[in-house]
């Protein structure tokens, strides 16, 4: 007995030992295809890209990398004329705040308010020269009749009072609105219903809680040019077919105001921003009323056009129905170029936002194209320009997609999905909307990993990433994070991410990544993508879901 005990042991030992072995070489190999990975990151977030601004000469080159990379892999050009690019064109707006300014004016008293400390004038869309209109407090701003909720038309402040009024509304919604529901207001309804209304703009107001970095960040982005798509020549069309897409032409005044200096807008109205601001990180209903005070600005700016390609790729499926389907696989190439010094830098590289993202579309493009087997629907690789103007690249392709458009059954997206420690779970956009959440989580069980919704839904992350141009095109799409659990290691490490790094200069090559849970990301992802491609079964949206009137034929 004693020796069998010491034998057993031994080999004990040695199944441990090589267990042990084994771990460490797929370690090595995960740290391996990390580096590889990372290799693509470091082309694309290098500082003689200058932050790959919409447009740019440096744009332009990172698009030839992926057009040669592309071309490597043997996809097919599924852009326009034969090519692999579909070019954008855009209309840029620079508002000029030096030039410009904002004042409150109350009983005839004129009060300046200070541009970069006390507000930003919005850039995105067609600003109105001069302004001098009422202010009234409209809550959060959500306009979603079909739910019962409208901060548009309420009993305190009825929507014919919005006539020729500025709006204010803080970030956020109650708690009985789903979060996806809430981010969807802030789209195409929310300015639909400015113009509706006969309103002449709106001023913004962030809660610190839902915000991601201090307002001197904020402050500071307020230099960079907004863009807007030009208009198409079938604008029309494609807003008839998909009014969720439809961009609404208007000049309207619009501004964001610091959340630590509007107490000045409550002044007077019985009602204090401080009070406001605790209904609202409670998700509880907000009053509406008169602020008692009009705005008065002037805004200043310079126009331009630019063209930008988004960048298309096609791999065939191998089955004789399917192939006539696609799956999009797709990221956004474009960030935020050269503006404000921080930290004595002035190149935002956008290593994480979105090179990782490029990155890990090429690594998935490779590994589908060397495959034995190829997957049954074919795949579309998509690079989108513009993301960090307002999605308008992802915008402009889900109505103008380069393949017929009902052949496209899914998109899966990448926006920073941050390997920043290891991958134990992710937070899915759009997870409980669609069928895709189910092949999320199966792909993430026989990964082991845990898949999870998005834990900050105020954040508006579901419309902060291309996949919500899909959504809004009735695309069932999903995108994804590494994800944490609130108040862990992981979750401080995320948070500070986004304080420190997120659209800063300090978002470059410098930064701690962990390669080997991207080569692990990386893995799950091409196994979804792969899932996705080989069921029968084409995705489609949930029937509770808000979004399935979207769909074809709903």
């Amino acid at each position: 007995m004693r020796l069998r005990l010491v034998v057993s042991g031994v080999v004990f030992c040695g199944v441990v030992a090589g267990a042990f072995a084994r771990a460490g070489q797929a370690a090595s190999s995960d740290e391996a295809q990390g580096k590889v990975w990372w290799a693509r990151v470091e082309y694309l977030a290098d500082p003689s890209m200058k932050g790959r601004l919409t447009g740019s000469e440096e744009y332009l080159k990172a698009a030839a990398y992926v057009v040669d990379q592309f071309k490597s892999f043997g996809l097919t050009p599924a852009g326009v004329n034969g090519s692999f690019y579909q070019p954008v064109n855009f209309d840029v707006q620079r508002v000029i705040a030096s030039k410009s300014s904002m004042n409150l004016v109350v009983d005839g008293k004129v009060t300046p308010l200070a541009l970069g400390e006390d507000a930003i004038l919005g850039s995105r869309s067609a600003q109105l020269k001069e302004v001098n209109a009422p202010l009234v407090f409209i809550g959060y701003g959500l306009h979603l009749p079909e739910s019962k909720y409208d901060d548009f038309d309420s009993a305190e402040v009825p929507w014919k009072e919005l006539k020729g009024k500025i709006v204010v509304y803080i970030n956020g919604g109650p708690a009985d609105l789903p979060g996806p529901l809430k981010s969807y207001a802030r789209t195409a309804p929310f300015a639909k219903a400015l113009l509706d209304a006969g309103a002449v703009g709106s001023i913004s107001i962030p809660t610190p809680k839902s915000m991601d970095f201090g307002w001197q960040r904020v402050a500071s982005s307020a230099s960079q040019p907004g863009m807007r798509l030009a208009v198409a020549p079938d604008a029309d069309a494609v807003a008839a077919k998909h009014p969720a897409l439809a961009d609404v032409h208007s000049t309207m005044f619009s501004a964001t105001f610091n959340p630590a200096q509007a107490e000045k807008l409550f002044a007077g109205t019985g009602h204090t921003f401080a009070e406001l601001l605790a209904l609202a990180d409670a998700q509880k209903p907000l009053p509406r009323f008169s602020l008692n005070k009009s705005l008065m600005a002037t805004v200043v700016g310079e126009t331009s056009h630019v063209v930008s390609p988004n960048i298309v790729g096609e791999l065939k499926g191998s089955d004789p129905v399917l192939s006539k389907e696609y799956v999009l696989v797709s990221a956004h190439l474009d960030h935020l170029g050269v503006g404000a010094e921080i930290h004595g830098k002035t190149i935002y590289s956008g290593a994480m936002d979105d090179a990782s993202g490029v990155a890990t579309v090429l690594e998935t493009a490779k590994k589908f194209s060397e495959a034995k087997a190829r997957p049954k629907r074919s795949m579309l690789f998509v690079i989108f320009t513009a993301e960090e103007k307002g999605l308008l690249g992802s915008r402009y392709f889900a109505g103008h997609p380069t393949v017929p458009e009902s052949a496209i059954v899914a998109d899966l997206n990448l926006d920073m999905f941050m390997p920043l420690f290891p991958l134990k779970k992710l937070h899915v956009q759009g997870l409980d909307e669609s069928t895709l959440g189910d092949d999320a989580k199966k792909v993430g069980a026989q990964h082991g990993i845990v898949i999870a919704a998005d834990p900050e839904p105020d954040r508006n992350s579901f419309i902060r990433t291309d996949q919500y141009s899909f959504v809004q095109a009735g695309v069932p799409a999903l995108a994804m994070k590494f994800g944490w659990t609130m108040g862990s290691p992981e979750y401080k490490a995320w948070r500070e991410w986004l304080a420190v790094r997120y659209h800063s200069t300090d978002d470059d090559l410098t930064q701690p990544v962990d390669l080997a849970a991207a080569a692990q990301f990386n893995d799950y992802f091409a196994d979804l993508a792969r899932a996705v491609a080989d069921d029968p079964a084409r995705p489609h949206y949930l029937g509770a879901s808000f979004f399935k009137r979207f769909e074809a034929g709903q």
